[in-house]
């Protein structure tokens, strides 16, 4: 099973990481509605999410569907230490709390604290 929760896991990294993509290309400006949508890293961030969907599918062939959605949540993580990273995004103390209290739930439902 841990095989199988590292590709979860590995999907939720790299759906992130497309997700930051999005956010890179919706942050500039485009001749027209089609070329936003038509353009590489458009694109090419929907052919890495094509390939996080994947990953959960073949997860999900055995871990179990109690723990999915626990591993999943990593994705909010990695979404907020990737937008510091790359697009220069502040984690309020809002948003920190909001981490610590995922991280806390992973911890609790993994360990059955």
């Amino acid at each position: 099973m841990l095989k199988y929760a590292l590709i979860m896991l590995t999907g939720t990294f790299i759906a992130s990481c497309s997700q930051i993509v999005l956010k890179k290309a919706a942050e500039k400006e485009y001749a027209s509605k089609i070329a936003e949508y038509l353009n590489p890293m458009v694109m090419g961030a929907y052919v890495v999410f094509f390939g996080a969907s994947l990953c959960s599918v073949l997860g999900y062939k055995k871990v179990p569907l109690s723990i999915g959605p626990i591993l999943e949540a990593t994705g909010y993580i990695w979404v907020a230490i990737l937008g510091k990273i790359f697009l220069g995004e502040h984690i309020s103390k809002r948003k920190g709390l909001g981490l610590v209290v995922i991280i806390l739930g992973i911890v609790i439902a993994a360990f059955g604290v």
